[in-house]
């Protein structure tokens, strides 16, 4: 499979969150070619501020794996991470970073920041972002739209 066809995988599981009244982001972990971990957004019905859909997709590969470390592993993630999935990433030794659309305000691959490019810590994934950058950016701007416009957008930070 190509990185656009992991990506629209993502975004299935983005829709799900979507579905679910979450921020839609949706991330896959693939090794040797196929899914091995999936997860998407789910704070605010889990009620844990770390259930992002990278750290759901990573757990969910470490157990299918049997490893917390996904050396030999890609992350493809509809929205780029934040800093906090960016720490799990490292830890996790991920391979591959790819992402969909940037993240203007908590964008930790290169937007506000760049993580991966601080060389004093000791991981650093290969980054690549902007893979179906525009069906990505829509589906999140749809969805804080949407939000704004039944007043429900107090609960859900944009």
């Amino acid at each position: 499979m190509s990185d656009e066809q992991f990506m629209r995988e993502a975004l299935e599981l983005a829709e799900a969150a979507r579905s679910a009244g979450e921020v839609p982001v949706g991330a896959v972990v693939v090794c040797d070619g196929r899914i091995v971990g999936r997860g998407f957004n789910a704070p605010i019905t889990e009620h844990d501020p770390t259930a992002h859909a990278e750290i759901r997709a990573l757990r969910d590969a470490a157990a299918n794996l049997g490893n917390y470390r996904l050396t030999d592993c890609s992350l493809y993630v509809t929205l780029e991470p934040c800093l906090m999935c960016s720490g799990a990433i490292m830890h996790a030794r991920v391979a591959k970073v790819v992402f969909g659309a940037s993240d203007p305000k908590t964008g930790a691959c290169g937007s506000i920041i760049d993580a991966f490019a601080e060389q004093r810590l000791n991981h650093h994934a290969v980054v690549q972002g902007g893979v179906l950058a525009d069906e990505c950016g829509s589906l999140l701007t749809t969805f804080f739209r949407e939000r704004r416009q039944t007043g429900r957008a107090s609960h859900v930070p944009d």
